[in-house]
C-alpha cells in the first residue's frame, strides 16, 4: 500500500450532504396523537395493548386533570418553592390522608438518644451523636406541615437532654429553611420517660448513676474480701459484666428476673402514663421524646409481642394514639400493631390486696 491510499479529501468531507428532519420522531408523533385523542374525548381503542398502569398514568396526565402539562415544582404548593422541596420522598413512611389524621389524639415518637461518650458515667453526646440528633430534627421538619404543633420532651439524663436540644435546633433550622409556620415547644424533662431504675442503699437510681456506687462498693469487697456481697451488688455486677463481655445487657434485663431492677412491665406502664399525660396537655400534637434504648425496647416488645431488637441511635418507636385514647397504632421497623391502650388505674399492683380487683370481675 502507498501512503496516498490513506489520505482523506478534506474538501469532500466538508461537503457531505446534510438532511433536515421534517417529520417528528415516531414517539413524539404517537404522543401528539394520544393527546389529540384525549382532547377530542374519543373513546379508547379496545385493541390497545398498552399496559393498564401506563394507561392510568396517561389518564392522570390528561388535559382534564392536569391542564395537559406537568406541574412545575414551584407550583406544587401555595407558599413558595422551599416547601415543595421539603417533601421527604426518600423515607419509608406512608402519609395518611387528612381525614385519617383528624382522628389522631396524638402522634408520639419515642427516640433513642444519640451516640454517647459512655454508659459508666453521666456523659453527654459525642460529636457524632450531636450530628445524629440535629439531622434527625432536620428530617422531622420535612415531614411536619404548616399549622402543626410539635412538643419536645426528654428523659432527665445528660445524653437524652442533649439529644432533645440538638433535635430541637435541627428542627427549627429546617422549619426556617422550608418556610413552615409550626408551633414548637422547648425541650423539657419528664420523669415518666426516665431510664429503668435500680434499688440501691441510697434509693432508686438510674442504671448509669448506680454504676458509680456499684464501682466504689465492689472495690471495697475486692480489697478486704470480707463478708457476703449484697444482692443488689451481685445483680448490678452481672448486668455490667454482660456488657463488658460483649453481650446484650438490655436482653439480660428483659429476660432474667432481678429483684433490684425495675421490671420491664413497670417501665412500660410508666411510659404509657407519660404518653397519656402528653396527649391530654397537647391534644392533636406531634411529640418527640428523647429517651433510652432499654425502655423503648421493652415498650415495643409489649406492643408487638416479640423482641424486634435494640434501637439504633436516634431510631424511634412511633405511637399514634387514636381519638378517645382507647386504641393506638405502634410501629417499629416496618411492623405496625393495633393495640388497646392499657388502663393504668385498673392494672394490678402485684400485692395481696383485693382493692384493685373490679367488682364485676369477681
Amino acid at each position: 500500500m502507498t501512503e496516498n491510499e490513506f489520505t482523506v479529501d478534506t474538501e469532500e468531507s466538508v461537503s457531505l450532504p446534510r438532511t433536515d428532519r421534517v417529520a417528528p420522531p415516531m414517539y413524539l408523533a404517537n404522543y401528539r396523537e394520544r393527546q389529540a385523542r384525549v382532547a377530542d374525548e374519543e373513546t379508547p381503542d379496545p385493541d390497545d395493548q398498552t399496559p393498564l398502569y401506563l394507561r392510568r398514568f396517561r389518564e392522570r396526565r390528561s388535559p382534564e386533570t392536569n391542564s395537559g402539562r406537568s406541574v412545575p415544582l414551584y407550583e406544587r404548593v401555595g407558599h413558595g418553592m422551599q416547601q415543595a422541596m421539603s417533601e421527604d420522598n426518600r423515607n419509608k413512611e406512608i402519609s395518611a390522608p387528612e381525614k385519617a389524621k383528624q382522628v389522631l389524639a396524638a402522634d408520639i415518637y419515642l427516640v433513642r438518644h444519640g451516640e454517647t461518650q459512655g454508659y459508666s458515667t453521666e456523659s453527654g453526646l459525642t460529636p457524632l451523636g450531636t450530628w445524629q440528633a440535629h439531622t434527625y430534627g432536620h428530617t422531622i421538619s420535612k415531614r411536619v406541615s404548616t399549622g402543626e404543633t410539635v412538643v419536645v420532651r426528654h428523659a432527665p439524663t445528660n445524653r437524652a437532654g442533649e439529644t432533645a436540644e440538638n433535635l430541637h435546633r435541627g428542627m427549627m433550622d429546617g422549619l426556617a429553611m422550608f418556610e413552615k409556620d409550626v408551633k414548637v415547644f422547648e425541650p423539657e424533662p419528664m420523669e415518666e420517660f426516665r431510664n429503668f431504675q435500680i434499688a440501691t442503699p441510697d434509693g432508686l437510681r438510674d442504671v448509669t448513676s448506680a454504676f458509680r456506687q456499684y464501682y466504689s462498693t465492689v472495690e471495697q469487697f475486692e480489697r478486704t474480701a470480707l463478708g457476703d456481697r449484697p444482692m443488689w451488688l451481685v445483680e448490678v455486677d452481672r448486668f455490667w459484666r454482660t456488657q463488658q463481655g460483649g453481650g446484650d445487657p438490655i436482653q439480660h434485663w428483659l429476660q432474667i428476673p432481678m429483684f433490684h431492677f425495675e421490671p420491664p412491665a413497670m417501665v412500660v406502664r410508666r411510659f404509657w402514663t407519660g404518653i397519656q399525660r402528653l396527649a391530654e396537655e397537647f391534644p392533636g400534637s406531634r411529640m418527640m421524646v428523647a429517651t433510652h434504648s432499654g425502655p423503648i425496647r421493652a415498650f415495643a416488645i409489649a406492643a408487638l409481642g416479640y423482641d424486634p431488637g435494640e434501637p439504633y441511635n436516634t431510631e424511634h418507636v412511633r405511637v399514634k394514639l387514636v381519638e378517645g385514647g382507647r386504641e393506638a397504632l405502634v410501629s417499629y421497623r416496618n411492623r405496625v400493631q393495633e393495640i388497646h391502650v392499657p388502663e393504668i388505674d385498673r392494672l394490678p399492683t402485684w400485692r395481696l390486696d383485693e382493692d384493685w380487683i373490679p367488682r364485676d370481675a369477681i
